[in-house]
């Protein structure tokens, strides 16, 4: 029987880090590894009595006895964290995901994977995004195509051109790996071997990975002051159209409608990239971009963490 498993750094609400990994034992995972980024003695307490579960407190011991400096930016933390788990892991394959992500598949997991051809290394999942102020619908991803962008534009007429895919996010997707393999590194979205990137061209089109990256405004805006200064709205990454044709990256399209607009610009930005304005939903729709994907988390922790929470 195929064994697989997820390693992912978490940070945030002991209630969100106790859904995820809820979720995916109800999933069927065989183990997960959770490295809590930050103290959160009630999601550790909670994490470490459950057999499928190994859990570490990134805290200054824990790096000493990596023998290593604690990494400044989280996503060293996490591929560092997530190579480690690498090396070591007890299951026949590891996918790297973040808290916000949820694998989806109809098909048991373990049997999806048992299928993957003994020569492939790594296969990808590509991400579906959440739509704003509903539990269950996502923005379907949209594979890359020569009107792809004449698709996103379409769809979100103000700021398309500026969003990739039309997500707030990657649509690179995430990865599960073959264990067992010498010399592998995880990075956020791909994988290494002896230093030289991995090609991972196998796409698993059963499995969705559920990214509830913006799930409604307040959330957005607990998040956005972070994600503009080191995460995925950060500085210094590449536009979505050339700069000679008026491209900016989502740091300076961000910033430049905030100075503008402020609070109300950016909230406008979010209701039609998030599908919450009911023009852009209805135009998804009618395109067939629409997901229905019911997590049920707060059931699932009430299953596998009662009273936890």
């Amino acid at each position: 029987m195929t064994r697989w498993g997820i390693v992912s750094t978490v940070r945030g609400a002991a209630s969100d880090i106790l859904r995820f990994a809820a979720y995916h034992l109800d999933l069927g995972v065989d183990q997960m590894y959770l490295y809590l980024d930050e103290p959160n003695p009630k999601a550790f307490n909670a994490l470490n009595r459950h057999p499928k579960i190994e859990v570490r407190n990134c805290d200054a011991g824990f790096w000493a006895y990596r023998q290593r400096e604690r990494p400044d930016k989280h996503q060293i933390r996490q591929t560092a964290n997530a190579s480690f788990t690498y090396r070591k892991a007890d299951t026949d394959w590891l996918a790297h995901i973040d808290v916000d992500e949820f694998l989806w598949s109809e098909r048991p997991i373990a049997e999806v994977l048992s299928d993957v051809s003994e020569d492939i290394p790594g296969v990808r999942i590509r991400p579906i995004e959440a739509i704003a102020n509903v539990d269950d619908l996502y923005k379907a991803y949209i594979p890359k195509s020569p009107d792809r962008e004449d698709i996103v534009q379409s769809l979100y007429p103000n700021y398309g051109a500026f969003v990739l895919g039309g997500f707030f996010s990657h649509v690179q997707g995430k990865l599960f790996a073959r264990t067992g393999l010498p010399q592998i590194n995880f990075r956020i979205h791909n994988l290494f071997q002896n230093g030289e990137i991995l090609p991972t061209r196998t796409e698993l089109t059963e499995v969705d990975l559920c990214h509830r990256h913006a799930p409604d405004w307040d959330h957005f805006l607990a998040h956005y002051r972070f994600r503009m200064e080191c995460g995925s709205y950060q500085p210094g990454m590449s536009p979505n159209v050339p700069r000679d044709q008026g491209g900016m990256n989502k740091n300076e399209l961000l910033s430049w409608i905030e100075a503008e607009e402020g609070m109300s610009g950016l909230r406008v930005f979010f209701d039609e990239i998030s599908g919450a304005d009911p023009a852009v939903r209805a135009r998804l729709e009618q395109r067939g971009l629409i997901q229905h994907r019911p997590l049920s988390l707060d059931q699932k922790l009430g299953k596998h963490f009662p009273g936890s929470v």
